[in-house]
């Protein structure tokens, strides 16, 4: 499910608690600093993922433009597979998009929770899938009914459908059913293994040679990095270690402990400097790239 022996593709993490106004200038840095992907978080309540992935695609032209994750909740999967599909159609082989159930407080907050949110991911899934193959989709599931449904309008290429989440029957959902799976960004090396291992746990029985990992990684760069990522560990009742941090030979020491094809790295707190983050990104992508 991996690409052993194969350099990863590196990634960076535009966070919605950073200004909107912002995210032109962010996709056009990345670009210039030879990252391959810029991905986007669709968190409550901040910033949408579908109008920030436009934006992002619109001011690049090489940029693959990640979405991790669409709370699917909060979509009709009509609207979601119309807007994917515009995009993708306008820009095509350059978006990777991710579903999740989002955080139940969220959702109840918003008035969309679900009962069983993992049966809507997997009717969600299931549907968004089809339509954007092209196909006419009738369903009629405990929370996702269509009939006949088909897009006007569908992509020349396959669109990459993720699932992102944390407990481990969501990472079974993603391994049995998706086109890959996103892991967070709070995970040391030891439970982003435990993470895949329930990935793997749902392949049973499934060709997944093309099957994505995409790991985000909390990073904080310079001497003090590791500190910094530890203080948040405390706060926030995590695991110390988790993330990367130092000099970009450090960093590039660090994910080395993490298998996966695509690593995702993501400043730790909105004040960080993005400019200056984005450069040391494109050091650490370029440096993989050299290896042999």
């Amino acid at each position: 499910m991996t690409q052993t022996g194969s350099r990863p593709r590196v990634g960076v993490v535009f966070r919605p608690d950073r200004s909107p106004e912002t995210l032109p200038r962010t996709a056009v840095a990345a670009q210039r600093a030879g990252i391959d992907e810029l991905w986007l978080w669709e968190d409550c309540f901040l910033q949408g993922g579908i109008a920030q992935a436009a934006v992002a695609l619109a001011c690049s032209d090489t940029l693959t433009v990640g979405i991790g994750v669409l709370p699917v909740p909060l979509r009709n999967v009509v609207s979601t597979a119309m807007e994917i599909a515009t995009l993708a159609t306008i820009f095509p082989g350059r978006i990777r998009v991710g579903i999740g159930h989002g955080v139940q407080s969220w959702m109840r907050q918003a008035g969309a929770a679900a009962g069983s949110p993992l049966t809507l991911l997997r009717e969600y899934h299931t549907a968004l899938r089809g339509l954007l193959a092209g196909q006419s989709v009738s369903t009629e599931g405990r929370y996702v009914r269509l009939d006949a449904v088909k897009l006007e309008w569908v992509p020349l290429q396959g669109i990459p459908l993720l699932i992102g989440g944390t407990g481990p029957k969501t990472l079974q959902l993603a391994g049995e059913i998706a086109d890959g799976v996103i892991i967070d960004s709070l995970n040391t090396p030891e439970s982003a293994r435990a993470a895949i291992g329930h990935v793997v746990a749902g392949q049973s029985g499934r060709d997944v040679a093309e099957f994505a990992t995409v790991q985000y990684l909390a990073c904080a760069l310079g001497a003090d990095g590791r500190r910094r990522l530890d203080d948040q560990a405390g706060k926030r009742g995590l695991a110390a270690g988790y993330g990367v941090s130092g000099t970009v030979d450090e960093i590039i020491a660090a994910v080395t402990g993490y298998s996966a094809q695509t690593l995702v790295l993501q400043p730790i707190g909105p004040e960080d400097d993005m400019d200056g983050f984005i450069r040391h990104v494109g050091e650490v992508a370029a440096a993989l790239r050299a290896q042999p």
